[in-house]
């Protein structure tokens, strides 16, 4: 049995300002979270909660990991854009060109996020939230594979993509090379044992396919605390 992935989490200065960013963008409800943050519920077949979790620390250096969010239409792209920057988020330049047709923006926290041109083939059959979009090796792409026990549904050229049978957002990772670590991550994954699992078996398996534990100053607080391949911090929690 495999992990399942509970939730994406983002490191926030305010948790509820920015979970009533994401809410108004993604139209998702919020529920309160029992870690002292905010949580946005799916209202799709996206499979996983977004958890806004409090933090000190600023932000610094580019994210490993972004939202591409997809378009039906032109229009639709720009509605997006503009519902994006009316609830605060702004225009940004990450080396994007001039023929590039995905827009790139980034929340009030400075998270970068895309929305993509409605003709992207890629996505096509995804829902809002096209893709997780992430720096990262083939190797941690084949990792979270084998740790989610998700399939590949790319593996070309050192990319790689995978996705749940059950549909929803792709994970990719974009191959060399990749971009540097700037202290922790201000996004990473919550997972949980499978139904009926065990923390340290799980956590044990995770090990056996190239994680790590890591120590952040956590203590004992029900979760466990690792790094995948890419040294992307992640946490497995007690089970569900």
């Amino acid at each position: 049995m495999t992990a399942q992935l509970v939730a994406l989490c983002f490191d926030a200065n305010d948790p509820l300002g920015l979970a009533r960013f994401w809410a108004g963008v993604l139209g998702w409800e919020m529920a309160d979270d029992p870690h002292d943050g905010s949580t946005l519920l799916p209202s799709d077949d996206t499979g996983f909660l977004i958890r806004f979790l409090p933090s000190r620390e600023q932000k610094t250096g580019q994210n490993r990991m972004h939202f591409d969010l997809t378009s039906t239409s032109l229009d639709d792209q720009r509605q997006t854009v503009a519902r994006s920057i009316e609830l605060g988020a702004r225009h940004i330049d990450v080396g994007q060109g001039p023929e590039d047709r995905h827009v790139v923006l980034a929340d009030p926290e400075g998270n970068e996020f895309c929305v993509i041109e409605p003709d992207n083939k890629f996505l096509a059959d995804c829902g809002f939230i096209g893709a997780l979009a992430c720096d990262g090796s083939q190797e941690v792409g084949y990792f979270w594979s084998e740790a989610l026990g998700w399939p590949l549904v790319w593996d070309q050229d050192q990319e790689t993509a995978i996705r749940s049978p059950h549909g929803g957002p792709k994970i990719t990772w974009g191959g060399p090379p990749v971009a540097r670590k700037t202290g922790k991550n201000r996004l990473h994954f919550d997972l949980a044992p499978p139904a009926h699992g065990d923390q340290q078996a799980e956590v044990d398996q995770l090990m056996s396919l190239g994680a790590s534990r890591i120590d952040l100053g956590q203590g004992e607080v029900g979760r466990v605390v690792m790094a995948d391949p890419d040294g992307n911090e992640f946490c497995v929690l007690l089970p569900r």
